[in-house]
């Protein structure tokens, strides 16, 4: 079936978003297309507020609107100015927020080291993240990033990079999964139980 133009466009649109593929595509195309035209049309004007009303926080890269230098979180006084949580996307900024566990300041990197990809230091906000170290009193630097061979060897990088500072290093834990059961654990992840097993109680 030959589909009209702006159809096959819109389809090829969504089909190139993550998690989406033709099938997925063709359904919220054809959905729009019989939608109420006042939801097309809040669509288009958020999609395009979207890249002409957010950037990057100038502190620490997360997403703000655009004409303000810092995000919320950085303009927040109540929050502990020592303390910074490097994640690699805004998204994980999100995630940690839901937990409401922490209350520090994050750095977001803008991805992760990948020399497959041809993404090295120079490509994310390390540079950044170094200043911001040498520049403020930082207690504490939290490594949020993922736990894929690509966020540990980000890690690792800037571990190395930090180093020669004072500044106290960790990494969040990783093991199982509350709930889940160890037989179906698989050898990573056990492996990583093991290793950061605790005295009980603490």
């Amino acid at each position: 079936m030959i589909l009209p133009a702006p159809i096959q466009d819109l389809i090829n649109a969504f089909s190139r978003l993550p998690g989406i593929g033709p099938k997925t595509a063709s359904r919220l195309t054809f959905y729009l297309l019989t939608a109420p035209d006042d939801l097309s049309q809040d669509l288009a004007a958020a999609l395009s507020a979207l890249k002409t009303q957010t950037t990057n926080c100038q502190t620490c890269f997360n997403i703000t609107i655009t004409g303000q230098t810092q995000c919320e979180i950085c303009k927040d006084a109540d929050r502990d100015q020592d303390v910074i949580c490097v994640v690699e996307e805004p998204l994980d900024v999100l995630a940690i927020e839901r937990t409401e566990g922490f209350h520090g300041r994050y750095h977001v990197l803008q991805g992760a080291l990948s020399p497959i990809e041809g993404i090295g230091p120079e490509d994310l906000k390390i540079r950044e993240l170094l200043t911001r170290v040498s520049n403020a009193a930082i207690r504490e630097i939290i490594l949020a990033t993922n736990p894929s061979m690509e966020g540990d060897a980000t890690a690792m990088y800037l571990h190395q990079q930090l180093a020669s500072s004072p500044v106290r290093i960790t990494r969040l834990a990783r093991g199982l999964p509350v709930g889940g059961d160890v037989e179906y654990a698989d050898q990573h992840t056990l492996l990583r139980a093991l290793a950061g097993r605790q005295e009980m109680g603490n």
